[in-house]
C-alpha cells in the first residue's frame, strides 16, 4: 500500500493512505542498509501491521521528484511563499534569497502578500510592479476579510503538494487555518498520535486538506543564506534580466561593474525593479567573497 509520510518524530513515521488515514510507521531495516532516510514528502510503500490502531512499516521509498536541505522535504511540486504588505513590512531581500533557491531546484514558486486589507490600492500596485518580471504569479489576500482564499489559493494548491513559507508573524499560519476549516481531513487517528492542537512548527510536516491535496508548513525563517551557486551564474535565477543576455558590452556580464551594461540601463529606465536589483548585487558579491575562503 502506497501513502505520503506527513511527518517524522524520533524515528517514527506518520503515513497518510488517502480514504484510509494516517499510520504510525517505522522504516524497516533494509532502509538503514541502504542509507535511505525517509523525509516528510516521500511517497512510500507500507505494509499494515494493525488497521484499528494505524500501525504499520516502511517497506521502501519511492523515486523522488526532488528534495530540499532546508527545509528537509520531498516531492514539492511548489512553493508558496507569504509576506504582509504592512506589520512587519515585507522584507524584498529574503523573498528573492527564496526565489532563487527555489528556482534553482526547479519548484514554481507563487508569491502571496497577505493582508492586503492593511494597504491602499496604490501600494499593492507598487508591490505587484516590482515581481512583475520576476516569473512568479503575484496575488494579494486578506484572511481578515476572506479575500483571495478560496477563489485565489485554493485553486493554485488543488491537487498538489505545496511548501507554505514566510517570517513569522506575517499570516501565514492565519491562511492555513482558514484552508483548514474549510476541509475536511483524512487524519485517521492524527490528532491523537501526533499532536494536532499542541503542535507548535519546530518541524516540516505536511497537512491534507483532502485527496491528493497537501500543503507542507514549515518553521518560520528570518535569514536565508545562498549557496552551491556560482556568483557568475546567479544572473540565470532572476528572469527579468534573461531579455538582455547578450546585449551588454561584454560577453559573460554579470551585471554589477561592467560599462555598457542593458540590465543597468534598463533599471535606470524603469523597466527592472531596482529593488529586485539591489537584491542581486547583494547576493552576488555574498557569493563572490564566498570562494575567498
Amino acid at each position: 500500500m502506497n501513502g505520503k509520510i506527513i511527518k517524522g518524530i524520533a524515528g517514527f513515521y506518520y503515513v497518510h493512505v488517502i480514504g484510509r488515514g494516517v499510520y504510525e510507521c517505522k522504516a524497516k531495516g533494509i532502509l538503514r542498509n541502504r542509507k535511505i532516510k525517509p523525509l516528510v514528502g516521500d511517497n512510500v510503500d507500507i505494509d499494515i501491521l494493525d488497521d484499528e490502531k494505524f500501525l504499520g512499516n516502511i517497506n521502501d521509498v519511492l523515486p523522488r521528484k526532488n528534495s530540499l536541505i532546508r527545509p528537509a522535504v520531498a516531492n514539492v511540486d511548489q512553493a508558496l511563499v507569504v509576506f504582509a504588505v504592512h506589520r512587519p513590512a515585507p522584507n524584498y531581500n529574503l523573498l528573492d534569497r527564496f526565489i532563487v533557491m527555489m528556482e534553482k531546484h526547479d519548484i514554481e514558486t507563487v508569491i502571496c502578500f497577505s493582508k492586503k486589507d492593511l494597504a491602499k490600492d496604490s501600494q499593492l500596485a507598487q508591490m505587484a510592479d516590482i515581481y512583475a518580471g520576476c516569473g512568479c504569479r503575484v496575488h494579494f489576500i486578506s484572511t481578515v476579510n476572506k479575500e483571495g482564499i478560496d477563489d485565489i489559493i485554493r485553486p493554485i494548491i488543488a491537487g498538489k503538494t505545496t511548501v507554505f513559507a514566510g517570517p513569522s508573524g506575517v499570516g501565514k499560519s492565519s491562511l492555513t487555518n482558514e484552508l483548514l476549516s474549510q476541509s475536511r481531513m483524512e487524519t485517521g487517528a492524527v490528532s491523537e498520535k501526533i499532536g494536532r492542537g499542541r503542535h507548535t512548527t519546530r518541524h516540516s510536516e505536511i497537512i491534507n486538506i483532502g485527496g491528493d491535496t497537501y500543503i507542507m508548513d514549515t518553521p518560520g525563517f528570518t535569514s536565508f543564506y545562498v549557496s552551491d551557486i556560482e556568483a557568475q551564474d546567479l544572473r540565470f535565477y532572476f528572469e527579468e534580466f534573461a531579455p538582455y543576455e547578450g546585449r551588454c558590452r561584454f560577453n559573460g556580464c554579470v551585471h554589477v561593474n561592467e560599462p555598457d551594461c542593458a540590465v543597468k540601463q534598463a533599471i535606470d529606465d524603469g523597466i527592472i525593479s531596482r529593488i529586485r536589483y539591489e537584491n542581486y548585487v547583494e547576493i552576488y558579491n555574498e557569493l563572490k567573497d564566498q570562494r575567498k575562503y
